[in-house]
C-alpha cells in the first residue's frame, strides 16, 4: 500500500518556540517548583493552578479561514500583558509576577484552541474531499507539543466530536525535533541503512517539503467552523 503526503498548512511560527519564550519571559526558572523543568514543563505545571480567565488571549488568525499555524501575534499580545502587569506590580523584568500561574493558564490555552481550530477546519476539509479513510479515522500527534496533557485533552474532545480518534505516542517519547531526528540516525547507523560514505557528495535541503501542498486550495475554500464552545475539563 502506497500513501500520498499532503499538506494543508504550515507553520509560520511554532508553538514549540512560543511556549519556552514565554517561560523565559516570566522567568520561571525562579519559580521554586519550575527550577529544573524545562519551558513547556513549567507552563503546564503552573497553568494547573492558573485562571486563564484573567487573561483573555485572542485566537491567533481568527478571519483567516485556512490551516496554517502561527503564533506570533499571540506572543506580541502575552509580551504586553507581562510588560503591564510588570508596571502595575512595580517590578522589573527577571522577577516573578504574582499572576504568572493565571497567564501560564491562558497561554496554554489560547495555543490549544488555536490548534484545535485550524485542525478542525482541516478535518472538516478533509471530509468534504473525500480524503479520510472511511474506517477508524485517526488524528496523530507528536513531537514536543503532544507531551501537553491539556491539549491533548483539547484534541480529544475535538476528535470525539468530528468522529476521529486520537493517537499520540506516551509523553516519554514526545521529545524535541532534534532530539528524534537524532535519534533516528542512531537507529540507521545500527541497522547500517541510508548510511553514505565521507567521499560521497551530499545534497541537503534546509526545509525540505513534505508531500503536496494544497494549503492554498484549503484557503480558497474558506471552510467556516460551526459555532460553539468545546469544555475541557480534568
Amino acid at each position: 500500500m502506497s500513501f500520498i503526503f499532503i499538506t494543508l498548512g504550515t507553520c509560520l511560527i511554532v508553538s514549540d518556540t512560543l511556549v519556552p519564550r514565554v517561560a523565559r519571559r516570566l522567568s520561571l526558572t525562579k519559580h521554586p517548583n519550575c527550577s529544573t523543568l524545562s519551558g513547556g514543563q513549567a507552563i503546564e505545571l503552573l497553568a494547573r493552578s492558573g485562571d486563564r480567565r484573567k487573561f483573555p488571549f485572542r485566537t491567533p488568525m481568527g478571519r483567516i479561514y485556512d490551516c496554517c499555524f502561527s503564533f506570533a501575534g499571540l506572543r506580541s499580545q502575552i509580551t504586553m500583558s507581562i510588560m503591564k502587569k510588570e508596571a502595575e506590580e512595580g517590578i522589573e523584568q527577571g522577577t516573578l509576577l504574582s499572576c504568572v500561574n493565571d497567564i501560564a493558564a491562558a497561554t496554554q490555552h489560547t495555543v490549544a484552541v488555536h490548534l484545535a481550530k485550524r485542525t478542525h477546519r482541516a478535518i472538516l476539509f478533509c471530509k468534504e474531499n473525500g480524503l479520510l479513510s472511511s474506517e477508524d479515522p485517526i488524528l496523530v500527534m507528536s513531537g514536543g507539543v503532544a507531551s501537553n496533557q491539556y491539549i491533548r485533552k483539547t484534541l480529544t474532545v475535538l476528535t470525539e466530536k468530528t468522529g476521529l480518534r486520537l493517537l499520540c505516542p506516551p509523553p516519554r517519547f514526545c521529545t524535541d525535533n532534534g532530539v528524534m531526528i537524532a535519534w533516528n540516525g542512531v537507529e540507521r547507523l545500527r541497522e547500517g541503512k541510508g548510511i553514505l560514505s565521507p567521499n560521497e557528495d551530499v545534497c541537503y535541503e534546509p526545509k525540505a517539503p513534505l508531500g503536496v501542498d494544497i494549503s492554498a486550495k484549503v484557503r480558497t475554500a474558506g471552510i467556516r467552523l460551526p459555532s460553539g464552545r468545546m469544555k475541557i475539563s480534568f
